[in-house]
C-alpha cells in the first residue's frame, strides 16, 4: 500500500506543481507582457468565457513547471534503487517533454474548462467552488496522461484522495504568502 501512494504522489507531483505556476508567473514582472487571456476575450452569453484570471503565460509557465518537474523526477529515479523499486513506473522510458506537457496541458485546461461552468452559473472569478476547484486539475491531469502512462485503479483513487486533500492545504499556504486572495 505505501508504494501506491508514494507512486500516486510522486506520478501527479508534475500536475500539481504545473497547476500552482500561473499563481506564481503572474508575480513575476517579466512575464506581464505574456499576459493576454487564454480565452482571447471571447464571451458566451455575457461572461468571459474562462475568466481574467487564465492567462497565456499561466499555460507557458506551467507547461515549463511540467516538463522541468517530470525531468528532475527522472534524474532522481534513475539515481535510486529505492525509487526503481517503489514507484510503479519506468521513468526511464518516460520522454520528459511529452508527459509534463500532458500533466500541465491537462491540469490548466481542466482548470480552466471549471473555471468556464463557474462562469455560466455566476461564480465570479477567484471564487471558490467546492469541491470543483478542487477536482479540475485532477481530471485533466489524469484524462491528458491516461493513454501515455497507465496506472492501476488505487493508484489513481490515491492521485484523487491524495491531491484532492493536498489542494485546499496549498491554497492557505499560498493565501498567506499572499500569492492568493482567498485561502479557500
Amino acid at each position: 500500500m505505501f508504494e501506491a501512494i508514494l507512486t500516486a504522489i510522486w506520478f501527479f507531483l508534475p500536475a500539481g506543481l504545473a497547476n500552482t505556476a500561473p499563481v506564481i508567473a503572474m508575480k513575476i514582472p517579466f512575464l506581464k507582457k505574456f499576459n493576454a487571456p487564454l480565452d482571447f476575450g471571447i464571451e458566451i452569453g455575457g461572461a468571459r468565457l474562462f475568466g481574467k484570471n487564465k492567462s497565456i503565460r499561466g499555460l507557458i509557465a506551467g507547461i515549463i513547471v511540467g516538463i522541468v518537474v517530470v525531468l528532475l523526477q527522472q534524474n532522481i529515479y534513475m539515481q535510486s534503487d529505492y525509487l526503481k523499486e517503489s514507484i510503479n513506473l519506468d521513468y526511464s522510458q518516460i520522454n520528459p517533454l511529452i508527459l509534463g506537457s500532458l500533466f500541465a496541458l491537462g491540469a490548466l485546461l481542466g482548470d480552466a474548462i471549471e473555471s468556464s461552468f463557474k462562469r455560466r452559473i455566476g461564480v465570479a472569478p477567484g471564487k471558490a467552488w467546492f469541491p470543483f476547484d478542487q477536482l479540475d486539475y485532477i481530471i485533466g491531469g489524469v484524462a491528458f496522461t491516461l493513454f501515455y502512462v497507465q496506472l492501476n485503479l488505487l493508484e489513481y483513487v490515491l492521485i484523487f484522495l491524495i491531491w484532492f486533500t493536498l489542494h485546499p492545504i496549498s491554497t492557505v499556504i499560498g493565501y498567506f504568502l499572499k500569492l492568493k486572495e482567498s485561502p479557500i
